[in-house]
């Protein structure tokens, strides 16, 4: 971890660097141009979670069925599952690679911050110093703020997560933990955290603009595969009753015996009709121990 804190270190310096090379010095601006940075960096992998969110709540019916029915049997289960995940394009991992991405970045960047040496130019509009804490609390409001708004953007209606209480909860309570905590933080750690938290909810308007499109691509997908299994099912039902279908002599000999108990003699080779009963159209033989009346 060490090893990380020293390379944010060095990014803060190389950024502020960058700064004063456009003429505008600013340790202030070097955090800002760092997290756009990174929420460039992680947005791929943002649209990837929520893809993968959307097939997780699409196969749960599914999943359930597969976890009923293959309770006993954990190897069938697994089977049946992957599989399941790879007909849907489905990845139960990515849903969380974002969030261990970003979790080392943000306490390597909260610890450097913490020792970062300022020399100069460290000022934010009315913070002195970008170590100091926030003296009039503007930032960890703002920051509660803007994670509420991208969080209720996260949460459209109709989705699973609009849906779930626990998930209604956390858009309310999230946000002041955060901004609870900020007001511990130092000012140039509620810099880069306001920064990431205002352009993910640009991030969020394209994601859900993506997310719509997802949910009709995998929409006319299933309705596809429900059309495939129904035509399969229908040829399989033709197969199995088709009135056409010659059936072997052994294969007849059964049938009748079913219908005509042990008294069956089978027709001869050369087709005879002998103990063919005309007045039951029903029944092709009769037993040949048994009379017309």
């Amino acid at each position: 971890m060490n090893t990380l804190v020293q390379f944010m270190t060095s990014v803060i310096g190389a950024f502020y660097d960058f700064t004063q090379t456009i003429g505008f010095p600013s340790y202030a601006l070097a955090i800002i141009l760092l997290g756009i940075v990174v929420r460039i960096l992680l947005f791929p992998l943002s649209l990837k979670q929520m893809k993968s969110m959307l097939g997780m709540s699409e196969i749960q019916p599914e999943l359930k069925e597969i976890q009923a029915k293959y309770a006993s049997n954990r190897e069938k289960m697994n089977e049946e599952m992957q599989r399941l995940y790879v007909e849907y394009e489905v990845n139960p991992m990515a849903g969380c690679l974002p969030i261990l991405i970003q979790m080392p970045i943000l306490y390597a960047l909260f610890r450097a911050l913490r020792t970062f040496q300022f020399t100069e130019n460290d000022s934010f509009f009315w913070i002195e110093h970008l170590n100091d804490k926030d003296p009039y609390f503007i930032l960890p409001v703002v920051l509660a703020v803007v994670m509420f708004l991208q969080q209720r953007l996260s949460m459209p209606k109709g989705s699973p997560m609009a849906d779930n209480p626990s998930m209604k909860a956390m858009l309310y309570v999230m946000p002041v933990m955060m901004g609870v905590f900020a007001l511990q933080f130092p000012a140039g750690l509620c810099v880069y955290w306001v920064t990431t938290s205002a352009l993910m909810i640009f991030q969020q308007i394209i994601m859900n603009k993506q997310r719509k499109k997802e949910q009709e691509r995998r929409a006319e997908e299933r309705a596809k595969r429900q059309a495939e299994r129904e035509l399969k099912a229908k040829e399989e039902r033709l197969k199995g009753h088709n009135p056409s279908k010659k059936k072997s002599k052994k294969e007849l000999k059964a049938i009748h015996k079913a219908k005509k108990g042990t008294g069956y003699k089978a027709p001869s080779q050369a087709g005879s009709t002998k103990g063919f009963d005309p007045n039951n159209p029903k029944a092709v033989y009769r037993p040949a121990n048994k009379k017309k009346k």
